[in-house]
């Protein structure tokens, strides 16, 4: 899609004065920048008045830019509205879940189901078009900016109804998705219906471990319906703005920025929109890198394992989170490589220049509040630009995996809704737990959406599979008849799309392919454990939850050592066709889950990257029957390198690579 590595960020000339300008892109040039993201936050200076357009002073900034012969991600400036429109049409700020309509402020500050920000964002984004769309330095249109925020207020209550109308037809349909006999909630009209917010279902738990109040619901059909509709919703007002730009430029690429596991989007659904998929990497300081890795690898998988782009990270340091640590000395470069292992195309900044004032005046950015080009950050920054800028080979190669790890926004919204059985239980955790072995074994795993074709891969993981939807449990077990080996586990196949149980015995649904039935589900508090030991002997604990399975055709593997059901299965495996079903039954520590999962993986021939075991990150992307191995450490002890890469050429270096450890953050690009 693009000609080079994007290497650029977020740019913001119009904060500084003329003289700056010029000084600005003599600095750029030394780091290798050649893209810049602009007008992410210029509504209220493009558009002053209702009826108002003042262009003049972005005009300056991409002639200024093309001349550079930069390419521009062009924004549309519409994710923070200007005061005069809420001075004139009020009822374009968002209500909050409390129940509290926002005044003039902060950012995503918008309703979605308002028609004056619908009308005036679409506007704005065909103006944009009309004005820069033939410009040949625009080389992808950046709508919005991290879409979020949901809304509760009268506009979208009403046009909730029409949506829940739409989907069911029938008000009896309705209350028999929703359980309404349920506490007497019995609706006979679709405007009965209100937002499930916190002055209706809303059900607040607090978690005594971190102190956070989650958010649960009486009704679980309404609020999954609900992150639905607002999901939908925002979708829709991109949707608008895209509109307005293809009436002027049909061909530039068109995204927006997406937020890795951001609970409130169904991402699989917007990429089905986005002629690329852009996100923004912003780790913690304790963020596991297998993490950043899986998020990467879902932002690949939830457009079709496509290349993506990188639209936002650091180069020295957050300002928004508790503990805002520099990043050390190799580590942007080796956090923006480990981003194009996983398959993008662009490594981009928030942001080029550091903000003078306001809430983001000390995130970091290539050019720091002194002024010039004599920093740290600076000086690795473009030594990274410098590399990038001769590795255009790379672009559009692709990750080829033989696991497959579902991901899934109505379950991950439906498990953190329901009420109980424990507040510990969290999606993103449950998926990442079994990413981190394939991560540590250097086996390559795509993100997948329930809806994928399964017929690639060898072994498919679905973890906490709570809702298994219409079609589902079909298009596992053909996976399965087929040879496949599917992982799956507890508090899998319980309810339906709307969080109603599957009668009949848990896993519902997925009964007969795992061969055992759940009677019941015990919690564990955070303080306590069970004994779990393996049919060879080996032994560990559990936690979380436990599952008190009955065997119908599968075999234990591991049983429960204490509590009033020892010696009942834990893990078991069912023979299902030409295929088999591991079935996890509660939450093993580590090395008893690495247990599972090699045996799973050594039994489909699953192979990693290399052969050789090693704690360094080892990814591979393809082209045209080429291989790409990025070698990283990203561990604190220096690590020996592979035998495989002892005597290849480093890409980026340009050395040839002999035996030798490689220190923390150390970084290869080897091609074979």
């Amino acid at each position: 899609m693009f000609q080079r590595i994007l290497y650029g960020g977020d740019y913001n000339p119009n904060q500084w004065p003329k003289e700056i300008w010029s000084e600005d892109m003599r600095i750029f040039k030394e780091a290798h920048i050649n893209s810049a993201t602009i007008n992410v936050f210029s509504w209220a200076k493009i558009q002053p008045s209702e009826h108002e357009y003042y262009f003049d002073e972005l005009d300056e900034m991409i002639e200024m830019l093309s001349k550079e012969n930069y390419d521009i991600v062009l924004a549309t400036s519409t994710a923070a509205m200007p005061a005069w429109m809420y001075k004139r049409y009020p009822e374009v700020g968002h209500v909050d879940y409390e129940g509290r309509r926002h005044k003039f402020g902060a950012r995503h500050n918008n309703c979605p189901s308002s028609e004056i920000f619908r009308k005036y964002a679409a506007r704005l984004a065909g103006k944009l078009a009309e004005r820069y769309g033939d410009n040949p330095h625009v080389t992808c249109w950046h709508v919005n900016n991290e879409y979020g925020n949901y809304c509760y207020c009268d506009q979208c209550e009403a046009a909730f109804r029409v949506w829940v109308k739409d989907k069911y037809q029938t008000i009896e349909a309705v209350n028999k998705a929703w359980n309404m006999e349920f506490w007497g909630h019995t609706l006979y009209d679709f405007d009965e219906i209100v937002v499930p917010n916190a002055l209706s279902e809303g059900i607040s738990v607090l978690n005594v471990l971190t102190g956070e109040t989650a958010h649960k619901t009486a009704f679980a059909g309404i609020s999954l319906d609900y992150c639905r509709f607002m999901s939908d919703s925002r979708l829709e007002t991109f949707k608008l703005e895209k509109a307005a730009i293809r009436a002027f430029d049909q061909a530039t690429p068109i995204t927006t920025n997406l937020m890795g596991t951001y609970k409130g989007l169904d991402y699989f659904k917007w990429a089905k929109e986005l002629d690329i998929v852009s996100w923004d990497n912003y780790p913690s300081y304790d963020t596991p890198w297998s993490k950043v890795a899986m998020t990467h690898d879902l932002m690949r998988g939830v457009k079709d394992q496509q290349p993506f782009m990188l639209m936002e990270q650091t180069p020295s340091q957050q300002n928004w989170q508790a503990y805002n640590s520099l990043k050390k000395p190799g580590q942007m470069r080796a956090q923006s490589y480990q981003t194009i292992a996983h398959g993008a195309d662009t490594i981009q900044f928030f942001q080029l220049r550091r903000s003078i004032g306001a809430c983001e005046k000390f995130h970091g950015a290539v050019i720091e509040h002194v002024g010039t080009e004599n920093t740290r950050v600076f000086r690795e920054t473009a030594e990274l630009g410098e590399e990038l800028s001769r590795q255009t080979e790379i672009i559009d190669a692709r990750s080829i995996s033989e696991v497959g790890l579902l991901f899934d926004w109505d379950n991950y919204w439906a498990l953190e809704y329901t009420s109980g059985p424990s507040v510990d239980l969290t999606y993103v955790d449950q998926i990442h737990q079994y990413y981190r072995y394939f991560y540590e074994q250097n086996i390559s795993v795509d993100l997948l959406g329930v809806e994928a074709d399964f017929s690639s891969y060898k072994v498919l993981v679905a973890p906490v599979l709570y809702m298994v939807k219409e079609g589902m449990a079909e298009a596992l077990e053909a996976f399965v008849k087929q040879g496949g080996i599917l992982i799956t586990g507890f508090m899998s196949g319980i309810v339906d799309q709307s969080d109603n149980v599957h009668l009949g015995g848990y896993p519902g649904p997925l009964r007969e392919l795992c061969g055992i039935w759940a009677e019941e589900i015990d919690a564990l508090a955070s303080e306590q454990k069970n004994g779990v030991r393996f049919t060879d002997g080996t032994t560990g604990s559990a936690r979380l939850l436990c599952d008190i399975l009955h065997l119908e055709g599968a075999e234990c593997l591991a049983s429960y050592t204490t509590n009033f059901y020892a010696d009942t299965p834990a893990v078991t495996l069912n023979q299902f066709g030409e295929g088999y079903v591991y079935y996890v039954g509660t939450e093993l520590e580590p090395k008893l889950l690495a247990k599972v999962l090699a045996g799973a993986t050594a039994q489909a021939q699953v192979s990693p990257v290399i052969a050789e075991a090693t704690q360094l990150e080892i990814t591979r992307r393809q082209k045209e029957g080429v291989n790409y191995y990025f070698i990283m450490n990203f561990t604190e002890e220096a690590q020996p390198l592979p035998a495989y890469f002892v005597g290849k050429t480093d890409l980026l270096q340009g050395k040839t690579l002999a035996a030798h450890d490689l220190p923390q953050y150390t970084t290869y690009l080897v091609k074979e």
